[in-house]
């Protein structure tokens, strides 16, 4: 039993012996106490005020009275209001530093037997992976580490999306203006390389389109289709896919390629592959500079046709019904949706078709408990049909399934747009941020004595927590703007400021070592500063952070522990000496207390998907 099951149990006793009624240990809520109270926990006692029938304020002193003579690691109490705030002995302090300081696994919970499948990253093979692919993979990255570090099993898959009328007009303009030009004889990355076909190719229909609107033809078209006081710009601006469906020739021989793909042509599903294959290699290269892996890659061209069985079976239930023209359809109203589409009349599949169907195959794959998408915002009203329609389909999984649902990345300059080629690739944005670590340093001057091997990897690990820190401290359900110099900001809420309180530490450690010390007589120090409780509650809370941030899906949790905890430990170091400290004990002390909170800074740092530098 840990200590605050102790204070629980403890807890729970009180109410019993004080006022003769019953309650479950596990229903006692705890919560650190807050940093202007003095005190380690808070028991909230306005749930007992009807079982006590005193005030709130009397409850919570006799409360604390119990637990201080019952339980004997709580050495002191204070009650503001109705909260009743506890603190734990220093004795119990330097036995939880004692037997946690070389605990490398400190904070990662106990399996569960539980699996878990995290969908992130999923591109599509017409572009390179961009800033906002980076704040998925990022999210469904350290999401996945976090589950695992809760004690579950962890399995990656990302959907790519390697199919359809976009991945047609990249192949179209490679054919059409390519020339023949490749990865290696252009010496550009592969999914920069098709990248910049697709825009080429909207570029060119914007041309196509802008002369026909100006055309006899496209005059007459406007002239006789306009609604009322309705501008060539409003008109044109609405009928432009109906132009890329009807009139483009560009259009038509996307749409025709598009076709033979399906048929099988052996040319075009040849010239697929290649391209698709230049993608790969490229976003490749991207996953490895960003630390990333899967354990499976699913392709819709693969999974463009799954579910239509499972369609049929859901007809035969009733969960489904068909309308007149075939097409078959869910009735979500009593769910507060509508009815939903699951089936084209001409037995076509559509989005939700395929995503019932994937989601069943993982579920054959890997036998998942849960599932998690990481998605953008915009599709969260998608995710809600589809989990409620596997609901009722009576899937095995369908119980536990999760949309981890985030905004938009903006830069400061705005918004960005693919088919304009004005979106920031991740492999530039990456470069971008090293650069601006690698300027500082030099200015600084403190790594001059390093190889240029071992400045580099500094910097790639510095400019990669800049990056990662700053998009994943915000909450996934807010849109967030990403500007790369605030990023490396040493003195900001940024991932070299915790990087920065980490190096220290190991410099500390490197000192202490070339001393004989005997770290053992820590357990002498006889009596702990605040700002050395502080670091240890905030190193106590580790573990339980983690199981909430898995429970919650928000790697952000995570990283606001570490800017705090290298916050208090940057204050702490300013107002303490450590290695020059009053005593032995209190150096042997403070040199464990700091060895630990490097240790679960390193830790928590890991789950973010971000390595710790030991220079900087």
């Amino acid at each position: 039993m840990n200590i605050l099951e102790t204070v629980k149990e403890g807890v729970k006793n009180a109410i019993e012996n004080l006022y003769s009624e019953k309650i479950e240990a596990g229903s006692v809520i705890l919560n650190p106490t807050r940093k202007e109270f003095d005190g380690d926990y808070t028991l909230v006692v306005f749930p007992y005020t009807k079982i006590g029938k005193k005030s709130p304020p009397q409850i919570a002193e006799e409360i604390g009275n119990y637990l201080q003579t019952n339980v004997s690691e709580i050495s002191g109490f204070n009650v503001v209001k109705g909260f009743l705030n506890f603190s734990f002995s220093d004795e119990f302090w330097k036995g939880f530093l004692s037997q946690n300081v070389d605990n490398q696994s400190f904070g990662k919970g106990e399996p569960t037997g539980k699996k878990v499948m995290v969908e992130f990253a999923s591109p599509n093979t017409n572009k390179p992976l961009h800033l906002g692919h980076i704040r998925n993979i990022l999210l469904g990255w350290s999401s996945s580490k976090i589950l695992k570090a809760a004690g579950n099993e962890v399995v990656n898959v990302q959907i790519i999306n390697d199919r359809g009328i976009a991945i047609c007009k990249s192949m179209l303009a490679w054919k059409k203006f390519g020339e023949g030009g490749t990865p290696e004889n252009t010496g550009k990355k592969g999914d920069h390389f098709v990248g910049k076909f697709y825009v080429e190719f909207e570029s060119k229909f914007k041309a196509e389109y802008t002369a026909w609107q100006q055309s006899e033809e496209g005059i007459e078209h406007f002239l006789s289709h306009k609604k009322g006081e309705q501008t060539e710009e409003e008109y044109f601006k609405k009928y432009k896919q109906s132009y890329f469906n009807n009139q483009s020739q560009l259009g038509k021989a996307a749409k025709e390629m598009l076709l033979k793909w399906e048929a099988g042509d052996e040319e075009t599903v040849a010239l697929w592959k290649k391209m698709n294959g230049w993608v790969y290699d490229g976003f490749e290269v991207t996953y490895d500079s960003l630390g990333v892996d899967f354990d499976k890659l699913y392709y819709e061209s693969n999974t463009y046709l799954l579910g239509k069985e499972m369609i049929e079976k859901g007809l035969n239930d009733k969960v489904f019904f068909k309308k007149e023209d075939g097409s078959v359809w869910i009735d979500l109203t009593d769910a507060k949706m509508d009815e939903k589409i699951v089936l084209r009349s001409d037995g076509t599949s559509v989005y939700i078709t395929q995503d019932i169907g994937t989601a069943n195959l993982r579920y054959q794959d890997f036998g998942v408990e849960k599932m998690v998408y990481v998605v953008a915002d915009e599709q969260d009203y998608h995710f809600k049909v589809l989990f409620e329609t596997l609901k009722r389909l009576g899937e095995p999984y369908a119980t536990d399934l999760h949309h981890l649902s985030y905004g938009m990345v903006d830069l400061p300059t705005g918004k960005m747009k693919s088919r304009e080629g004005t979106v920031v690739d991740a492999d530039d944005l990456i470069a971008e941020v090293i650069e601006e670590v690698r300027k500082n340093s030099v200015e600084r001057g403190e790594i001059e004595e390093l190889s240029p091997e071992e400045r580099n990897e500094i910097y790639r690990r510095i400019g990669l927590a800049a990056l990662k820190f700053f998009i994943i401290k915000v909450g996934p359900k807010k849109r967030m703007i990403f500007d790369p110099k605030e990023s490396v900001d040493l003195q900001g809420q940024t991932g070299p400021y915790v990087q920065n309180a980490y190096v220290r530490i190991q410099s500390i450690l490197r000192k202490a070592a070339t001393q004989e010390i005997d770290l053992a007589i820590g357990d002498n120090y006889v009596k702990i500063e605040a700002q050395e409780k502080e670091l240890l509650t905030s190193l106590f809370t580790y573990p339980s952070l983690i199981q909430l941030a898995a429970k919650d899906l928000d790697p952000s949790s995570i990283a606001n522990f570490c800017y705090n905890l290298a916050k208090d430990f940057h204050k702490f170091y300013h107002d303490h000496s450590i290695l020059k400290a009053e005593s032995e004990e209190a150096m042997a002390f403070r040199i464990q207390l700091s060895k630990m909170v490097a240790t679960v800074l390193a830790s928590a740092m890991d789950l973010l998907g971000i390595e710790m530098p030991e220079r900087m």
